[in-house]
């Protein structure tokens, strides 16, 4: 599915299971709190932390999902197209860093 196949699914899910958009404010909010559903799983999975009873049946991919979700929320509520906001976002960054990762000693 293309990006805006996504945005156009969540609009319809929305519209047909959820009532209406939760307020932007609480999508940031359940966005937020999702992003540190993600952050958990990857400190236990990859970093030093191990996993509690809570953590079992936790998907890296779910919650990955349940953040590109309300991601899209977001965008569809305050009329942004992904497609077009990625696109440009991609251009911007290879103008601006294409040669200073190259550059990086770090990476090397």
């Amino acid at each position: 599915m293309t990006i805006a196949e996504a945005q156009q699914i969540v609009d319809n899910w929305i519209k047909e299971n959820g009532v209406r958009y939760f307020n932007e404010l609480t999508n940031m909010a359940i966005l937020t709190e999702e992003v540190g559903e993600v952050a958990r799983i990857i400190a236990r999975q990859y970093g030093e932390q191990s996993f509690k009873k809570s953590d079992e049946g936790k998907q890296l991919s779910d919650e990955l999902a349940d953040v590109l979700f309300v991601l899209i929320c977001l965008a569809n509520q305050t009329g942004i197209n992904l497609t077009e906001a990625l696109q440009k976002n991609l251009e911007k960054k290879t103008s601006r860093d294409s040669d200073r990762h190259k550059q990086n000693e770090k990476l090397k």
